[in-house]
């Protein structure tokens, strides 16, 4: 199956009040070209869950400068001080979540988890409202699953079956996002025709991913 569409065709059916996933850390490894086109297509009240903010200007960012966000949940926010003044003006609602902590929510999501059990949180304010559990006298916090609507990721490749290899530290939470989403969309540095990527080098299999973007062409 071909996956590969253009960029407004990857986007169209994001609607207002949606729940996205965006990769990158610190803006590295964010699909930027996909981010600018979400913007162009005009959708609101997002709730987000991407591991940070990145800068104003870079990743998810764009979208908190935008006031695109209704919703965030994040592991900090530090890079990004427009981020930090809508938390407490109340103009978005951010939840912080530990950074393995909102990993694991987004696999057990992906993977059919009805959530895990960590020691991350007990006793400190992320305990607010969650459940606990003991096990073997020691109390855990049950974290419950993450997921999306849309994922929206980069790869540095992707074959036309959607398969992808990410390069170096891009990867951070774009794997687990690809299966904690109704739709994955991936913006791809290059797209190769099916066959030419070693199977050994494939990060994230086909099956995770609905739509590809050749961002390599969109440099041209």
């Amino acid at each position: 199956m071909d996956k590969v569409v253009d960029l407004k065709e990857a986007i169209k059916d994001i609607r207002d009040g949606d729940t996205l996933m965006i990769g990158g850390f610190m803006a590295n490894g964010a699909p930027e070209k996909l981010i600018d086109a979400l913007i162009d297509h005009g959708v609101k009240d997002i709730t987000l869950i991407s591991t940070d903010t990145g800068l104003v200007t870079t990743g998810s960012g764009k979208l908190i400068a935008r006031k695109l966000i209704k919703k965030l949940y994040a592991s900090h926010i530090g890079t990004n001080k427009e981020t930090g003044r809508q938390m407490n003006e109340g103009e978005t609602e951010v939840i912080l979540v530990p950074q393995g902590t909102l990993a694991e929510r987004i696999r057990a999501g992906g993977y059919g988890l009805g959530g895990f059990l960590t020691e991350t949180g007990v006793g400190t304010l992320v305990e607010e409202g969650k459940q606990k559990i003991t096990v073997d006298g020691v109390e855990y916090l049950l974290e419950t699953p993450l997921k999306a609507d849309y994922a929206l990721i980069h790869a540095a490749k992707a074959d036309r079956n959607g398969n992808l290899v990410y390069r170096g530290s891009t990867n951070n939470f774009s794997n687990v996002m690809a299966s904690a989403a109704k739709v994955t969309i991936v913006e791809a540095d290059e797209v190769v025709e099916n066959g030419d990527l070693d199977p050994n080098t494939v990060h994230t299999p086909g099956v995770f991913v609905n739509r590809v973007v050749d961002g390599g062409a969109l440099n041209g």
